[in-house]
């Protein structure tokens, strides 16, 4: 059974600290080493196969345009106010001055030449795109070979030259394009260190020891260096999106801490009932950690589930995100007892400065024992859960239906790409958006790219062009480049709209579904729209048109592993179906914040955005995970009193009670974690630290200590309800033939085992 190989795991790891401690820094070195020598950058290729973008990404790699690399803009205007580029023959020496400079940088392959389009003539360079009607703003735009012969340090090249040219020119000089979306920093290092303080602080309060606080931490510090080393080596064969990291250091500190959290408190009972500290953390790691192990596994099936989404990036994001959450598992239950182990008893004191805090006011405060590690388990929890126990009708329907309404603004939900302009104003990007915006429209900071295959048909290729541009959602057509090998011809459109707008969405479709087809006709000729709009304006439809299948697989799975665990129909059931109501409620929130502006400036949030479009489904594979941890946590305890004493209502108060500290104390760490992320600047990395952390604190409070114990009370005895044929058909896995714990010194025959299986 897996409780017993989890104790000789435990005991041994605990007896011999040292070793492991050794092994695990060893597997940190080398990971970390092979990390530097074969690892790989992380790419962002917001594609999947079958899309209309991949197809128009297709012709244009084959027409080799140089369009399918990387880009880059630097944007300037005037420094003195009154002056323009039409007139001042300072401005303009400076701006061509500029230009040569970018053009000389390394893997620089061409650039725009306003200084040129300006000397043949004002109306050339307007036309051009170049230059704005008032003259005051011109664009130079830099193209960069395809992403894998680049790096972070031609981004800082270009960053290092605006840098000196600001202090040498009387121009302003601003920056952006995708160069900046791949190759800038991550949000992160700073969220993390942040993150990591806030649950030190919460650890300490929860053990009252320096010791017992930092054991978890520096458990998810091995595990997260792991993680990310494995990423960096996953990178180097294959497109890992560059927010996987940022996700995998939330989602893995979120865990890992959590993880170790609830093997350390159970460790400190055993302690407390007078065990060895290799035996107390052998118990620990054969009860907790089995929980541990499953809900670890939920999580993993669930960010696994992405494939069903067929969208490549989505699908080595998860894998990347889950290597995180493995390492996390196995750290749970073979570094964590090594820790417990060189502890020794220590763990079992409470530290002065927590005694003090305890002690400095007298009363029932300071006659309490520390509910962790004695025997007195959170009387104020036990009353709460007995209050909701017997009225469990008013809560249950009380809580549902304060989760029903916090869930009603996911009917706005809208799915689309947050552009440069959701960027905080202390950015060049940002900058860069709106000066761009500014002279020339907002659609020309999300151009389209029409690649078009003539089949030798000219007139063909004149009334696609015409057909475009006379389309009410295009602004204007750059003149068509057509490559002499392969006929494949190539149109830069700009909307009339910014990326993020929803009527770029439906220029994109119209273009698609009428204009395109019927300039083309019946022949051989074909056109295909791309872009990053488009791209990822396709990727948010196909990962909309997956999210009920994907979510039916994620359910089914987890309904059957829960079942498994705890030999019950119900029980895992309700767990399904409360954990949707949390994850429900925190889309709404993100939602009224993030596209209603509620609250927005609080985060940093500057202005209304829209959902990324694979934002959902990937909260929801996480979400689901990690509400399944509290759920399988809580609901193990709870089994254990109901198998000790055959009655349902003491063992839901006695349970619930048991871990509501500990689940609690987890869940303000989990919140504190993603929070520290909702205040970066990019967007995405916001709505993930925001949609992570408003689930976890829904689902640790409203579900997990008001619906789990209301809807429990009203199912009584059926929470453990198996048919016999279904008993008969499931494997009896490594949680043993009912789901007992036989190494767990409360799991003794005290009082008569209950039934659970319909007989």
């Amino acid at each position: 059974m897996l409780s017993k190989a989890l104790l000789r795991l435990g005991v041994g790891a605990a007896r011999h600290p040292w070793r492991v401690i050794a092994t695990w820094l060893l597997a940190t070195t080398l990971a970390v080493l092979a990390a530097v020598a074969f690892g790989g950058r992380t790419a962002d290729s917001m594609t999947a196969p079958g899309l209309d973008s991949a197809r128009a990404a297709e012709l244009i790699e084959r027409a080799g345009t140089g369009q399918e690399g990387m880009t880059a803009q630097v944007v300037v205007t005037p420094l003195d106010d009154g002056a323009t580029f039409f007139g001042d023959d300072g401005a303009r020496t400076a701006l061509a001055r500029l230009q040569t400079e970018v053009r000389r940088l390394p893997h620089v392959l061409g650039t725009s030449d306003p200084a040129r389009a300006l000397d043949a003539g004002g109306d050339t360079a307007v036309r051009a795109g170049l230059v704005s009607a008032d003259g005051r703003i011109a664009v130079v735009r830099v193209q960069y070979p395809d992403q894998s012969r680049l790096s972070a340090e031609d981004l800082d090249a270009l960053v290092d030259l605006g840098d000196r040219l600001r202090a040498e020119l009387p121009l302003r000089i601003e920056m952006g394009g995708n160069l900046f979306y791949v190759f800038s920093d991550a949000d992160g290092g700073a969220s993390e260190l942040i993150g990591l303080l806030a649950a030190a602080a919460i650890l300490f309060l929860a053990f009252g020891s320096l010791a017992a606080a930092a054991l978890p931490i520096g458990m998810a510090v091995f595990g997260l260096t792991i993680g990310v080393a494995t990423m960096a080596l996953l990178a180097g064969v294959t497109d890992v999106p560059t927010f996987a990291p940022v996700l995998g250091s939330m989602v893995g500190l979120g865990v890992g801490i959590d993880y170790a959290l609830f093997v350390l408190a159970r460790h400190r009972e055993n302690l407390a009932r007078g065990l060895e500290p290799h035996e107390a953390a052998g118990r620990a790691v054969a009860t907790a950690g089995r929980p541990v192990v499953f809900a670890g596994g939920i999580v993993v099936v669930s960010i696994l589930g992405l494939a069903v989404a067929n969208v490549p990036f989505m699908t080595v994001g998860g894998v990347a995100v889950s290597i995180v959450v493995l390492t996390m598992v196995v750290a749970s239950v073979t570094l964590l007892p090594a820790f417990l182990g060189a502890a020794g008893p220590r763990l079992a004191r409470t530290g002065r400065i927590s005694r003090a805090l305890r002690t400095r006011k007298p009363g029932r405060l300071a006659r309490r024992r520390n509910p962790v590690a004695g025997a007195d388990h959170a009387t104020g929890w036990r009353r709460w859960i007995g209050h909701v126990s017997r009225h469990p009708v008013l809560y249950a329907v009380g809580a549902a239906a304060l989760l029903l309404t916090a869930t009603l603004p996911v009917l706005g939900l809208r799915v689309g790409l947050p552009d440069d302009g959701s960027l905080p104003h202390s950015r060049t990007e940002r900058r860069a958006y709106d000066l761009v915006a500014q002279g020339f429209g907002p659609g020309t900071n999300g151009p389209l790219v029409i690649a078009a295959d003539p089949a030798g048909g000219q007139g063909v290729l004149d009334r696609l062009v015409g057909a475009v541009s006379a389309d009410p959602g295009i602004a204007s057509v750059a003149p068509t480049h057509i490559d002499r090998a392969t006929g494949i011809a190539t149109l830069v459109v700009f909307p009339t709209t910014s990326p993020q707008d929803e009527a770029t969405a439906d220029t994109i479709a119209r273009l698609r579904t009428d204009v395109l087809p019927e300039a083309i006709g019946h022949g051989p000729a074909r056109a295909h729209v791309g872009g990053a709009a488009a791209s990822l304006s396709d990727v948010g439809q196909r990962t909309s048109q997956r999210l009920p299948l994907f979510v039916a697989a994620v359910l089914a799975m987890s309904f059957l592993l829960l079942m498994l665990v705890f030999r019950s129909v119900l029980v895992p059931l309700k767990a399904v179906l409360l954990n949707l109501l949390s994850i429900g409620a925190s889309y709404g929130l993100m939602v009224a914040v993030f596209q209603w502006g509620w609250g927005g400036a609080l985060i940093g949030l500057e202005a209304t955005v829209p959902i990324v479009s694979f934002i959902p489904m990937f909260l929801f594979a996480i979400l689901f995970g990690l509400s399944m941890d509290y759920e399988v946590f809580l609901l193990s305890r709870v089994r254990e009193e109901y198998l000790r004493t055959g009655d349902n209502g003491t063992a839901i108060v006695e349970g619930i009670s048991r871990t509501a500290r500990i689940i609690t104390s987890a869940a303000l760490i989990m919140v504190a974690v993603f929070l520290s992320f909702a205040v970066a600047d990019d967007p995405s990395t916001k709505m993930f630290g925001l949609g992570l952390a408003t689930a976890i604190f829904i689902d640790a409070t409203v579900v997990r200590m008001v619906l789990v114990p209301a809807t429990m009370t009203l199912l009584g005895r059926t929470n453990w309800w198996l048919p016999k044929w279904l008993d008969r058909i499931l494997p009896r896995g490594p949680v043993g033939t009912d789901g007992t714990d036989d190494t767990d010194a409360h799991s003794t025959d005290e009082a008569p085992r209950p039934r659970l299986v319909d007989r």
